[in-house]
């Protein structure tokens, strides 16, 4: 038997949010899990990108065997059931930038866990499969939205079990997406963060996660300015992206733009903005990076509203 999952891209934190705020973007990665039938195989996995621009270097740094996330996920999900994973061949079909701040990482759990458990039977639920995919990446922001779609709050809680909550994001504003051409992994985007913050700074970013709720229901473009402000990660992970602090700056006092904030860890970052002057938006983002001699990517592109969902069974 073979399963193929198609998973979105997901981007997480969206200033504020630090951990707990994720959506689901339509650039996807395709996970196929295959039983063989030849015992004593083991478990070997492929990974196939997509991309030109993904070059050997983007995944040296990806282990194929045991010790992958992706074989990680499956493995815990086969012990849920008191069962060992054998015979596996896994491939990944990667169009999601790696290293990039886009959740390639949590498309990969997502990915694999849906796939093994349509390979048993399907033995676990939402809640099971958002539980272990969490335990295996260690946050909930972009595992939730890979697996449910759209913007997504999100909780970890001390049970193991995961909260969310759908919100709608207003379709009057543009998410423009600039992925440079450098990685940045997450451990070292993690590393530079404080063990502790001031309280000042804990309540600076509960209000402002407030304010970003209450301008998605009520479409306030206005408040949704200040919301976007953060002090628990992107003040410390400014000097790892060249050139974001430039870009914010430029960017400040365009007409229609409501914000510029780190796609996760980063080093991509996205600008939200109302629908017009796009050209203009992704010529300063260009532009700024141009001068560090950065080249970019940058898309225009909607919510994802759907999750990961299963296209092939052979």
């Amino acid at each position: 038997m073979k399963v193929s999952v198609k998973v979105p891209a997901t981007t997480a934190n969206l200033g504020p949010g630090f951990d707990c705020m994720g959506m689901a973007l339509p650039i996807y990665n395709t996970i196929t899990i295959e039983e063989t039938v030849l015992p004593g195989t083991g478990v070997e996995i492929n990974v196939i990108a997509d991309d030109d621009k993904t070059d050997e270097l983007s995944l040296e740094h990806i282990p194929m065997d045991e010790n992958s996330i992706i074989y990680k996920a499956v493995e815990l999900l086969y012990n849920s059931i008191g069962q060992t994973p054998s015979e596996l061949k896994i491939t990944v079909h990667s169009q999601i930038p790696i290293a990039r701040g886009l959740g390639s990482s949590a498309s990969v759990i997502v990915g694999g866990l849906l796939a093994a458990n349509e390979l048993l039977g399907k033995p676990a639920d939402e809640a099971a499969l958002l539980s272990i995919a969490t335990e295996v990446e260690g946050h909930p922001d972009n595992v939730t939205p890979a697996i449910v779609g759209g913007l997504v709050l999100t909780s970890s809680e001390d049970d193991g079990s995961i909260i969310y909550k759908k919100l709608d994001w207003p379709k009057e504003w543009t998410i423009t997406v600039c992925v440079p051409e450098y990685e940045l992994a997450t451990d070292i985007s993690r590393s530079v963060l404080p063990k502790e913050v001031p309280m000042e700074d804990a309540v600076f970013n509960a209000k402002r996660l407030g304010m970003f709720v209450h301008a998605i229901h009520t479409k306030d473009s206005a408040l949704m300015k200040l919301a976007l402000k953060d002090k628990l990660h992107q003040p410390y992970r400014m000097k790892l992206v060249p050139g974001l602090e430039k870009i914010i700056e430029n960017l400040k006092h365009e007409e229609n733009v409501i914000g510029c904030v780190l796609s996760g860890a980063g080093p991509s970052i996205l600008v939200i903005s109302e629908k017009n002057n796009l050209d203009k938006i992704q010529s300063i983002v260009k532009d700024t990076w141009a001068d560090l001699n950065v080249k970019a990517d940058i898309y225009t592109l909607p919510v994802e509203e759907k999750g990961a969902e299963i296209i092939k069974i052979d």
